[in-house]
This record gives structure tokens, sequence and C-alpha cells, in this order.
């Protein structure tokens, strides 16, 4: 670097800092991450359904695609192929997670700055942080400096730079509330993503692999958190460009979905895995995370109506319905008769399976809703 620009650069980190000292105790969005290093949890899909449901009760919301795989880009946009990512990439240069992210990990002589993200087609107060195909590049960089090495001299603004981007753009949005779809792997982005979020929806499929996850869990979130604590107490990330903050994380609950029905329940085969979930997060996860300090007061979860299982959502498998929405860019619960192509007696009878899932995300949002503004003015 320049010493021209290296005098400019440290100039304007001054007065980052200065900025950052003055904002605080500005209402912030609310960041929630939607975590479950098992794969095939619908983290994706309830991250879009859940934004379009809060937006659509007057939440201005900001979906993040934290994900490499990029399948809330390609939901929201359409797409079906890496080409039509490149194309988005060259005419929308710079709008997107990776190349937000630039300034830290690339040592560019600039500060992150928040960037103009995409408005979901249909649906007033929702936009997407698009993600990046590439993002996995800064993995490996990332964990190093969060191994906090002798090396992380040079990689102090790294484990500080996710949050500050996130929140930029929020605010640049004037988002109420972000919604964080990650990557399934315990990864060291999401680790970031988990501890510098304000709180955290576990999904999970009624089986013997999530329970298995849920177990694991109780024991990596809370190393996880004690990490992040160390971190956030370290004067060489305290007083980074992007500083890291002190971990606040609390868990919102579970979202179970994906079982099938039968007489307006689930069958007994799915009913045993559900209820063996919910006594693996009340007996293990629960204590685990409550000694972390990453669960709210009790009185908050009852206020919002949430039972001893700490489940927000229930979500039977709609079948077909979430293929057409996925095709429509839509959620399932916005998809018109005429999107979903059917006539008489069975457009009827998925109209009301459509209307179902309406509720059901409506009173999970209400929930998320209840639980973060009570958490707030407590």
């Amino acid at each position: 670097m320049a010493e021209k620009d290296r005098k400019l650069f440290v100039t304007t980190c001054s007065l980052h800092r200065i900025l950052i000292t003055q904002s605080r105790g500005k209402k912030m969005a609310k960041s929630i991450v939607i975590f479950n290093y098992k794969g095939g949890v619908s983290k994706t899909t309830t991250t879009f359904n859940l934004g379009w449901m809060l937006a659509s009760k007057g939440k201005n919301v900001l979906i993040v695609d934290a994900d490499p795989q990029c399948n809330l880009t390609a939901l929201v946009l359409g797409y079906k192929s890496g080409e039509e990512f490149s194309n988005f990439y060259q005419r929308n240069t710079g709008q997107n997670l990776k190349d937000g992210l630039k300034p830290a990990f690339e040592s560019k002589p600039t500060l992150i700055k928040a960037i103009e993200c995409v408005h979901v087609d249909g649906r007033e107060g929702l936009f997407l942080l698009p993600g990046h195909l590439g993002l996995s590049e800064y993995e490996v960089t990332l964990g190093l400096a969060q191994e906090l090495s002798g090396s992380i001299t040079a990689l102090k603004n790294l484990p500080g730079s996710f949050k500050y981007f996130i929140e930029k753009t929020a605010s640049f949005c004037k988002a109420d509330y972000v919604l964080i779809d990650t990557n399934p792997s315990l990864s060291s982005i999401n680790q970031n993503l988990v501890m510098t979020s304000d709180y955290l929806v576990l999904p999970t499929n009624p089986d013997y692999f999530s329970v298995m996850a849920i177990d694991s869990l109780a024991k990596i979130l809370p190393i996880w958190h004690s990490w992040a604590e160390k971190a956030s107490s370290l004067p060489l990330l305290k007083d980074a460009d992007y500083p890291f903050p002190k971990p606040d994380v609390k868990f919102l609950g579970t979202v179970i979905q994906n079982y099938r029905l039968r007489k307006g329940g689930p069958t007994i085969g799915f009913q045993t895995w559900i209820d063996r979930i919910n006594e693996s997060v009340s007996s293990k996860l629960i204590p685990a995370l409550n000694d972390a300090n990453m669960v709210m007061p009790m009185e908050i979860y009852k206020n919002a109506e949430l039972e001893d299982d700490f489940c927000l959502a229930s979500i039977p498998d709609f079948n077909t319905l979430v293929a057409t929405s996925q095709e429509k860019s839509v959620p399932i619960f916005a998809l018109s008769p005429e999107q979903i192509g059917r006539t008489g007696v069975v457009l009827a009878q998925t109209l009301e399976t459509r209307d179902n899932f309406e509720a059901i995300f409506s009173n999970f949002a209400d929930k998320i809703i209840g639980l973060t503004e009570d958490e707030s003015c407590d």
C-alpha cells in the first residue's frame, strides 16, 4: 500500500471508530441466524418464508445468504445455473456478501461499506443480501484469524468484519430484522455468524440425525461461546477497524418440519422422533446453553406462548407445494391459484393446505416478534 493511501486509510479508520462510539445505543436490526450443521433441515426455506411473513406484518427484513451454495439467492432470483450467477455478479459488481467483505479479507485501503440489496419481488419490505459461490475462499483465512494465534496481528480485522458488514447493510435497508441463512457445517464462518448474531433458531427434521445434532450442539455451542468471549476481550480485536463484539446470542427455539400427517397429526413413526427431539432440547441443549448464558429468562418464552420443548413451529411436509414455491420464487402461502395450476376439488384441497401453511408461519412470525420485542425491553 502506498504511503499516501496508508495515511488516508488510518485517518478513515480513526473516524470510523469515533462513529462506532457515537452510534452506540441507537436502535439496531435484530439479527437471527438460522443454523444447524445437519443438512436437509430446510434452513433456506425457513429463512425465505419467515422473512416474507415478517415483512407482511410490517417489518423491514433483510435475508442474508451466507451459504456458498447460494440456494437462497437462487430461490429469490430464480436462478438455475452457475452461468446465471456469473452474469449477476458481472452486472452487479460488489453487490454480494463476499465482495462486500473484500476490504477486510483482501486488505483493500478502504473501509467496508453497505451495499444496495436486492428487493424481493412481490413483497414490500423484504430485501436480499446475495450470496457468492466463492465465499468459501475466505474460510481458511477466517479460521486462522479465529485461532487467536500469533499470526492474528495481520488478520485482526477479519473476525469482526461479518458483523460489521451485515449491520451496515441492514441499517442501509432500514431493516428491523436480519435473517441469516447458513450452510450445513461447523465451519469458521458459521461459528462467527452464530456468535455475532443476536438470536439463534435451530431447524430440525424428525429423525435420528437431528437428535444426534442437538446432542452435539449442546457441547459445541458453549465451546463457541467461550471462544467468542475470549476473542471479544482481546485488545487487538477490540481495537480493530471492525471490532469483534462481546457475544450475546440467545436461543429462540427449534423448528420441526418435513413429516407426514395422518388424521391431523404426525404419523406414529414421526411423532416418536419429534418427542425425542423435544426431550433432547429440554434435557440437554437448554441446560448447556443456559450455563453459557445463551438462554433468555424463562418468562420471556412463556410470554411468547412457547412450551417447555421450545418449539417455535411444527411444519408438516407440503409435498409438491414446496417445489412449486421454489419454481415461482414465492413462499408456499403466497402461491396464487394460477401458480398452483390445478382445478376443481384438487385445487380446493391444495388451497386449504396452502392456508394451513400460512397460519403456521404467521404464528411462527408472531412468536419471533414476541420473543425479540419482549427480550429487548427486558
